[in-house]
């Protein structure tokens, strides 16, 4: 269980954790020892924050962890709260350490989390106060040229600290630090798998289903996928796929969507062809919220039409993610984004919501769906907004706009597969700049043409961006490619803002 004590990584600690195959949970820091109690966590991770353990407000977890009787890690702030709160000193020397850090290994030995790291190893640190007196009963166990105590144990209580942060990238064995907690500290064993997980929650759909019939409505992304052949290996043909055609999707989408689901996993699967309706509640409509409500609004008069059809089903799936329960600031997950997959239905649709994805990170999905058989396509398929296209047109959205947008997105993914960097973007798409008329040449006159932006960014969960540094002969195709194969573009420009200050989507 990760306490997340205001800090920036507290997701890549729980993903950290993950990815070591132990099955992880953030909760506040003001969780109340009781409900810690309860929920019976094997080990508890004290996230880093960028408080002083002197300021007043700053967060704070109850002594009384500590006396749980079970492990526990404390990470940067973490690391200096579980010294004072035990009788230690915490101290601002003067002495800040950020970045890249030297870390010496106590000549007394590693003890049992620095157990694999070599005599002097390279951290990522970032702090002010530092630990200057370990409680009693803990041994130091790492040093710097700028603090005395980096690292400290009492494994007899189960208690280890860190003032570095294990969890990101910079910090060279850092995993190993955390698999050493998880295992060794821990006694944990690395059985959180995708076979595991799929075990799991078919258990769970099929004690909460029953015999009742299902919906599920695909988007053709890889979420609701994933958790459409979930709740199918649970409960077979009681459930029906929905796949609302709204004419925004990619290029051959709905046609991949019809091949894998009803013709591949032969699941029920109803495909509405709304794509008329939906433009024509969009004509005229620029504003991007305005373009996000409509298509939502539209979208429930659809998906209410099917469902009448099919009274007798009493559970909707959704694809949450774990990601979309921490955004949402609900231990329930009930305030999802409203134009994330079918947010927003009306509250006299009475359908009970199943959600088997909701533990799970973006990874950890896709893992799933290839334990599951679902074609690499679709697992490695890069994040889409619910809006589809629509939200990738500045400007307003008629047919012609999105025969533009959609050629261009088209030959940007065909470019990013064939250079090989599917894995290495997290997303890759175009934005059609339709309210501006760009000059260009071509032949013997001048063109007044819409421009296109291209925008590749590099991530590991969306929260933060980078703008991919793609090859220059990439670029160079696409630029040229696009200009050449989609009527009405004459201009190519690529987008270099990281998030933040931008956001990936332009709208």
């Amino acid at each position: 269980m990760v306490v997340d004590l205001g800090a920036q990584y507290a997701q890549l600690i729980a993903r950290r954790v993950r990815e070591a195959h132990v099955y992880s949970e953030i909760v506040p820091h003001d969780t109340s020892i009781d409900e810690l109690r309860v929920r019976r966590p094997a080990g508890i991770i004290l996230s880093g924050g960028p408080a002083s353990v002197y300021e007043a407000g700053g967060p704070r977890v109850d002594p009384a962890v500590f006396e749980l009787g079970v492990p526990v890690l404390g990470i940067c702030y973490g690391h200096q709260l579980m010294a004072q709160a035990l009788g230690g000193e915490v101290e601002a020397t003067g002495q800040r350490e950020y970045g890249a850090t030297s870390l010496m290994l106590s000549d007394r030995g590693p003890g049992v989390l620095l157990a694999d790291l070599p005599a002097r190893d390279t951290v990522w640190m970032s702090h002010g106060d530092a630990v200057t007196r370990e409680p009693d009963g803990f041994r130091v166990t790492a040093a710097t040229d700028q603090i005395p105590i980096a690292a400290m144990e009492d494994p007899s209580r189960g208690l280890y600290a860190v003032q570095f942060h294990p969890e990101v990238s910079h910090t060279a064995h850092g995993q190993a630090v955390m698999k050493r907690f998880l295992y060794d500290g821990c006694d944990l064993l690395p059985d959180w798998t995708p076979t595991n997980i799929i075990d799991e929650q078919v258990g769970r759909i099929r004690e909460q289903v029953g015999d009742a019939q299902v919906l599920c409505a695909l988007s053709g992304g890889v979420d609701s996928a994933v958790a459409a052949l979930l709740v199918h290996r649970a409960v077979g043909d009681q459930l029906t796929c929905v796949f609302v055609d709204h004419g925004l999707n990619r290029e051959g989408e709905p046609d991949q969507v019809e091949e894998t689901f009803a013709r591949h996993f032969r699941i029920p699967l109803v495909h509405v062809k709304a794509a008329d309706r939906f433009l024509a509640r969009l004509a005229g409509v620029a504003d991007p919220e305005v373009k996000r409500k409509t298509i939502g609004e539209e979208f429930i008069r659809v998906f209410e039409e099917v469902a009448r059809e099919r009274s007798d089903a009493g559970f909707l799936v959704q694809g949450t993610l774990y990601p979309d329960v921490i955004e949402s600031g609900s231990k329930t997950a009930a305030n999802i984004k409203s134009h994330h997959n079918v947010g927003g239905l009306p509250e006299d649709i009475a359908f009970d919501l199943v959600e088997p994805l909701r533990d799970l990170f973006k990874d950890e999905v896709r893992a799933v769906g290839a334990e599951l058989g679902l074609p690499e396509e679709i697992v490695g398929r890069q994040p889409f907004p619910g809006p589809g296209l629509a939200v990738r047109i500045v400007g307003e959205v008629n047919a012609e706009n999105l025969t533009k947008v959609r050629g261009a997105d088209a030959v940007v993914r065909e470019e990013i597969t064939r250079a090989g960097l599917d894995r290495t973007t997290w997303q890759a798409f175009c934005v059609l700049l339709a309210d501006v008329q760009s000059v260009g040449v071509m032949g013997d006159g001048r063109t007044y043409e819409n421009p296109v932006i291209v925008r590749a960014v590099t991530s590991e969960d969306a929260m933060t961006a980078d703008w991919a540094r793609l090859p220059d002969d990439v670029l160079d195709r696409i630029a040229s490619r696009i200009v050449r194969e989609v009527p009405g573009v004459n201009r190519v420009a690529y987008d270099i803002t990281s998030k933040p200050p931008g956001t990936i989507e332009w709208e």
